[in-house]
């Protein structure tokens, strides 16, 4: 593959750990993840993380990798731009909707932590968590899989413009759940 080549299919590959994120403000609502407890004086994770916003998200991002499987697989790319044969297509898919949306609940945990409150910027944290969790998960249940498609040959060009392109995708989902009145702010 060609470095613009190699950089694009970092980006679609990536999809089925970008959508869960936003897609969890969707199905969100419901009892949240920890339950209302607190540690330490600070909420866990706090109201905004929620089990049917988690699963949701998460069954978003399936579901978009089994469409993107089944579109790498009719075109014929399945090397390039597909996530390899099943049953560790499956994987990789599972492991980086599941991962975005345990490394977005770790997020808020974090910023919990630092006493961030809900909905308050917390530069870098809020744009990288989730890849943070998708990429780990990956590297744990598929890791030969991450290497070939982001860091050997050209590949590396794929995470480089996947990195650059997160923040202002975030940005921009952000903005548009605002003005849909599905996020109290716009970052």
């Amino acid at each position: 593959m060609t470095p613009l080549e190699a950089a694009l299919a970092g980006v679609w590959l990536m999809i089925p750990a970008l959508v869960p994120n936003s897609a969890a403000v969707l199905f969100g609502g419901g009892k949240p993840m920890d339950f209302g407890r607190s540690w330490r004086g600070k909420r866990v994770l706090g109201d905004g993380k929620t089990w049917r916003g988690f699963f949701g998200g998460a069954a978003s991002g399936v579901v978009l990798g089994l469409v993107l499987m089944g579109v790498a697989e009719l075109l014929d790319a399945q090397d390039d731009w597909g996530y390899g044969s099943w049953p560790s297509s499956l994987c990789v898919v599972l492991s980086l909707a599941f991962g975005s949306m345990l490394g977005d609940s770790a997020g808020s945990l974090i910023k919990r932590r630092l006493d961030i409150s809900r909905g308050k910027k917390a530069p870098v944290l809020d744009q990288y968590n989730f890849v943070l969790g998708a990429v780990v998960m990956v590297l744990v249940f598929q890791p030969g899989w991450f290497l070939d498609h982001y860091i050997e040959g050209n590949s590396i060009y794929g995470l480089i413009l996947f990195l650059v392109v997160v923040p202002l995708l975030h940005r921009g989902v952000n903005i548009i759940g605002y003005k849909l009145g599905k996020k109290d702010v716009p970052w």
